[in-house]
């Protein structure tokens, strides 16, 4: 049992790791084989283990991964005349300088601008990123996407078919080029974090491993002085403010805790710190951008010592500055909510007016629970009745629906009080 936590642990760091130098060496049109060997590795790895676990397993996998190489380079020399040179000896030492840490972050930056090529469809993206770089099974993706399996598997498909018919270099763009593809980068590694900090499973609400893969790829963006622009540290801020709060999120028996109720001495503040040092390097900048308002509300929240020392005023500007550089029905909702927490409830009514429930997709059962929250607070229990009804008839997770369920329980204690 031991060791095979110590192989899950490994795979999930590593994985993208050895992808990413083998890809460098041999090509992304070997893509399939390298990850097959990759795969090899860590099974050799479970079964070279039981015994015993190396004293540096990190190290043990690095070995294997060189050899493997050595291995594959001997099988196909013989089919492939470019790949025959590199058994010559200058080219034996330069595979062995691709396992040096800076060389190993190099190869992983270039896979995550692989797996966001604009070539690639946007759907397309995001799955091969998972299945690349973080290692993720199609089961697994397909789990945190919520879709079937055998669509993961088209998507991993057309991905690779479109990088081999296009001939898509493995290489970091530069110049104006670098810019846009960044922004993309940045999007879809938002995509991740926001599926495990709150996940679109029913069984599950929060999936630290998305939040945790997500940081260590906005990390590896940081590491590197061309990428570690302040729109990257803006939304390494987010992530550091968003994961510092994780743990309070769920109660023992997995319930949602509002952030009303949640227990503060359970946050994360060394986090809350390494937030706030990236968000001293965002700010310099001509501009923000949509990751540098959401931080700054989600510090916010963990600068207040409680839920009613929360700096409401503040948090409304921001999302109002957030709502003009990117309109959207999920902006407006938060707007409204904010009004709620100032009791500015003629807002309310007219922001929650202006929202098309069907806009907000599966996460419609927020603008209904909203809108009850606004009809108890205007003494509307007829329609308070109707929309907690609605966004628990929605609401898929469910530790949300048990929590809506309560909610509407203490509404009914509430009314006869």
């Amino acid at each position: 049992m031991e060791e095979q936590k110590m192989v899950d642990h490994l795979f999930r760091h590593q994985y993208g790791k050895m992808v990413s130098i083998l890809t460098r060496i041999f090509g992304l049109s070997y893509l399939p084989m390298i990850e097959d060997a990759v795969q090899d590795t860590f099974m050799s790895a479970m079964r070279s283990w039981q015994s015993k676990i190396p004293d540096n397993p990190e190290a043990w996998l690095t070995k294997s991964a060189k050899n493997r190489v050595l291995d594959l380079i001997r099988k196909l020399s013989a089919e492939d005349a470019r790949i025959a040179g590199i058994q010559a000896g200058t080219e034996t030492i330069a595979i062995h300088k691709l396992f040096l840490e800076s060389e190993v972050n190099d190869s992983v930056l270039r896979m995550i601008f692989t797996a966001c090529n604009p070539i690639l469809h946007p759907r397309d993206q995001i799955a091969f990123a998972l299945k690349t770089i973080s290692g993720f099974s199609r089961k697994e993706i397909a789990s945190s996407l919520l879709l079937k399996e055998e669509t993961v598997k088209k998507r991993l498909s057309r991905a690779r078919k479109k990088i081999r018919e296009h001939h898509i270099a493995f290489e970091i763009p530069v110049g104006p080029e670098l810019k846009d593809r960044l922004n993309r980068v940045l999007e879809v590694i938002y995509l991740i974090f926001n599926e495990g900090f709150h996940s679109n499973r029913k069984d599950q609400l929060i999936r630290e491993e998305l939040c945790g893969e997500a940081m260590r790829l906005t990390r590896v963006l940081l590491d590197n002085p061309y990428t570690a622009t302040p729109d990257c540290h803006a939304i390494f801020a987010l992530f550091c403010f968003q994961a510092a709060r994780l743990k309070s999120k769920t109660n023992d028996r997995r319930e949602l805790v509002s952030l009303r109720d949640q227990d503060r001495s359970k946050w994360f503040y060394p986090l809350v710190a390494l937030g706030h040092q990236n968000m001293t390097k965002a700010v310099e900048a001509d501009h923000f951008s949509t990751y540098h308002y959401e931080a700054a509300i989600a510090a916010e929240h963990t600068q207040a010592a409680s839920y009613q020392a929360t700096n409401w005023n503040k948090i409304l500007t921001y999302y109002e500055l957030l709502h003009q550089l990117e309109p959207s029905p999920f902006n407006l909702l938060n707007i409204a909510v904010v009004q709620l927490q100032r009791k500015n409830l003629s807002a309310v009514k007219r922001l929650l007016d202006q929202i098309k429930p069907d806009h907000l997709e599966q996460r419609a059962y927020l603008y209904y629970g909203t809108y009850a929250e606004y009809a108890h607070f205007a003494g509307q229990q007829e329609k308070r009745s109707h929309y907690i009804d609605k966004a628990i008839e929605l609401v898929e997770n469910e530790a949300e629906r048990r929590y809506l369920v309560r909610k509407k329980m203490e509404y009914e204690i509430g009314s006869r009080d």
